[in-house]
């Protein structure tokens, strides 16, 4: 998709000659100003619409290695979720990126700083797609108008259960929706409630829904919109359980989407039948590929940094009792301790890496004494996934069970959801013919591993409080390290320090910041 970034920059140039980098990146009110009217055909409006999501994708870092002025997409997006979950841990206690396992981040992270940043970007190119649709040939007006909602409520969806306080006094994140001038810094720099943000999410998602089609995976489809609207339901500070539970079904009845019947072919036989909307990235491309999967490496050292996304013990733990045939898939271990992973409770070595997203999918199982991880490591290929199939269904059994005001379901449409994924994992049906929230939470935990949901589930079962407290104590008892204490303030990140100082004071921080 890079390819047309080039195409992307070089009319925008005309445009932007007089911004710097940063400025364009990070758009200030004079910056999204001269966006105005610069589409004038459906060429231009097809690059400005493939540019969207190109600021998704973002820009690997070990091809621009200045993290303040190259805005990194979803690229940095395990730091801020997985890593402040009990799923992962960076493999040393050094550096910004350790900050997040370790529940200190404060507003000058330049990781969150750029996750933030990165996220306004597509909100931005959004707002200026739809700012210029009078361009576009008829036909495609709905199509381009329904993509931007679609990357402007994904964006948004990110930033306010990340960035967002539930005090209105404070606000969730600030809320643009059309393009601003520099005499709207106070639209700009203001932070709107939760819900009034949420409410906007939700708008954007059913104008998506009404205009969409399920003809792509790798742009916004019909199914895409409605699971995460789904999730969105479910998330809310009033949930629609309703909602999200007719939305699930409505992607399962429309027949399009099923489980791999080999858990690995959803991660390697890219672009299958189980993946509703992901991120594609090219391997060796320097300006299509990502640098993720190179970090998540350790025992063979292939990234930048010592090894980011290190398996946490619990989470082995909970592979041994519920992992199946997904445990292998999922991370594997190197080193003469490796063979202790298969006994329960036994702490994972920092040689425990992701498996899901091993650079170009190559099988490092072959010779576990000298893993190999491709040409291009540190240009890997690896789609990130955003949704897929397997998450609707455990979606639906969220919706009845958490719908339903109990602690368990027996409801028939919720174990054939439920058991669905328990049988491709290689297990057998739930025992005793009910579900509790700790029993969804586990399944969620195996199945979804380091493709960051687990923080998010913590929030919105909201039991992340005393989940992350009691990792924090577990850690704290590890001899590999010794952690700071949780403390509550670490389940919201603080607004940039960068961002506040560019308000001049209207953008609030968060508490304990």
């Amino acid at each position: 998709m890079k390819n047309i970034k080039y195409l992307f920059f070089a009319l925008i140039g005309t445009i932007f000659i007089s911004c710097d980098a940063d400025e364009f990146l990070n758009p200030l009110p004079d910056t999204v100003n001269a966006a105005d009217g610069f589409y004038q055909n459906d060429e231009q409006i097809l690059a400005g619409v493939l540019g969207m999501y190109d600021a998704l994708q973002g820009v690997n870092e070990n091809t621009e290695t200045n993290s303040s002025n190259f805005n990194r997409g979803v690229q940095f997006e395990y730091l801020l979720t997985e890593h402040r979950s009990d799923n992962t841990r960076s493999a040393t206690l050094e550096g910004s990126r350790a900050d997040f396992h370790r529940y200190v981040t404060e507003a000058i992270n330049i990781q969150s700083e750029d996750y933030y940043q990165s996220m306004y970007e597509i909100i931005f190119r959004a707002n200026t797609i739809l700012a210029s649709l009078n361009a576009a040939n008829a036909a495609n007006v709905g199509k381009y108008s329904a993509e931007a909602k679609f990357l402007r409520a994904l964006a948004y969806f990110n930033l306010i259960r990340l960035y967002g306080s539930d005090d209105d006094s404070i606000g969730g994140v600030p809320l643009v929706t059309s393009l601003v001038t520099a005499a709207d810094e106070t639209e700009l720099f203001t932070r709107k409630p939760k819900a009034t943000v949420y409410e906007q999410i939700v708008k954007d998602l059913e104008d998506a829904i009404a205009n969409l089609d399920n003809s792509a995976k790798s742009r916004a489809s019909k199914a895409a919109a409605q699971g995460i609207l789904a999730k969105v339901y479910l998330s809310q500070p009033s949930p629609d359980f309703d909602g999200a539970k007719d939305l699930c079904e409505a992607i399962v009845a429309e027949g399009s989407y099923n489980l791999q019947a080999d858990f690995r072919d959803v991660f390697y036989d890219e672009m299958n039948s189980e993946i509703i909307f992901a991120v594609r990235y090219t391997s060796g491309d320097p300006n299509e590929s990502q640098g993720f999967s190179s970090e998540f490496t350790s025992f063979k050292r292939q990234g930048r940094q010592d090894g980011l996304n290190i398996v946490n013990p619990n989470l082995v733990t909970a592979f041994n009792e519920n992992g199946g045939n997904r445990t292998a898939v999922s991370y594997i271990a190197f080193g003469d301790d490796a063979e202790q992973e298969s006994a329960p409770g036994v702490p994972a070595p920092l040689s425990a890496e992701v498996a899901k997203f091993l650079p170009e999918g190559t099988d490092v199982t072959t010779d576990p004494d000298a893993p190999k991880y491709g040409t291009f490591p540190r240009l890997a290929g690896n789609d990130w996934p955003v949704l897929r199939y397997a998450d609707v269904l455990l979606m639906h059994v969220e919706a009845i069970l958490r719908g339903s005001g109990a602690v368990s379901t027996s409801d028939a449409a919720a174990l054939a959801s439920f058991n669905a994924i328990r049988n491709r994992a290689g297990l057998d049906n739930d025992t005793d013919g009910s579900i509790t929230i700790e029993e969804l939470l586990l399944e969620r935990r195996v199945e979804l591993a380091f493709e960051n949901q687990r923080f998010f589930d913590l929030l919105r079962f909201g039991v992340a409080d005393d989940v992350l407290s009691n990792h924090s104590a577990e850690d704290n008892n590890l001899d590999v390290s010794v952690y700071p204490s949780y403390n509550a303030r670490a389940l919201l990140l603080p607004i940039p320090s960068r961002e506040i100082n560019l308000s001049k004071g209207l953008l609030k921080q968060n508490p304990g910041y």
